[in-house]
């Protein structure tokens, strides 16, 4: 077993390292348009503070036709607007498009049931009070609701290391695609295992992790 791993250690590292480029992409991508788009559906439903029909069918639509893809289909599909993004459609760098954009879908459907679990007596009180929407949002609902935000990416984030095991179709590399190649395919029954602990141990950190801070910032 050791002697399987020393002989594949630099492959090991360089997979490690290729599937935390793609979680990361696809967590900034998360937070950065994932959660605006999630407020946005929040703030767009009927009886809402910016109810609005028409938006909110449209991005609710958007979100669920790309999360109602296969992934496995969404990255075939997506393979000319990758080309189109970054001038290549294989690689790591061309693994977190598709990956960026499902990240998109999940967290916003996720922020958006946090939201909606705040206090419709919050936001009451914070209009009676004279804030704006801006300052409802931020001062208000966020605060309130930060605590399923969090535990949102968490589950999120465990979600996208999922999806980052089938990025070796576009050749994205990454651990699940070094399992397949260099465990399944040659028959190394203990090099897949062995990557299956690094996951395994990975996932089960980040969802410590996720849920300590989640509980920490819980004031309710």
């Amino acid at each position: 077993m050791l002697e399987t791993l020393t002989q594949y250690e630099t492959e090991i590292w360089q997979a490690i390292a290729e599937t935390f480029v793609m979680v990361g992409v696809s967590i900034l991508a998360a937070v950065i348009i994932g959660l605006p788009v999630g407020t946005l559906l929040f703030l767009c439903r009927k009886g809402n503070l910016l109810e609005n029909q028409f938006v909110f069918s449209i991005v609710n639509l958007l979100v669920n036709i790309i999360r109602s893809f296969p992934f496995l289909l969404l990255v075939v599909f997506l393979i000319p607007f990758t080309r189109l993004m970054i001038g290549t459609a294989i690689g790591t760098a061309a693994a977190t498009v598709p990956l960026s954009i499902i990240a998109i879908a999940h967290y916003s459907r996720l922020v958006e049931q946090s939201l909606l679990d705040v206090p419709k007596g919050v936001i009451e009180a914070a209009i009676s009070m004279g804030a704006s929407v801006k300052d409802v949002v931020f001062k208000f609902i966020y605060v309130e609701a930060r605590s399923g935000l969090v535990l949102g990416l968490t589950t999120s984030i465990i979600s996208f290391i999922s999806y980052s095991t089938i990025m070796g179709v576009v050749g994205g590399g990454g651990i699940g695609d070094f399992a397949i190649r260099y465990g399944y395919q040659q028959f190394k029954t203990d090099l897949m295992m062995y990557v299956i602990i690094i996951m395994i141990i990975l996932v089960q950190l980040i969802q410590f992790i996720g849920t300590s801070i989640a509980r920490i910032i819980d004031k309710r």
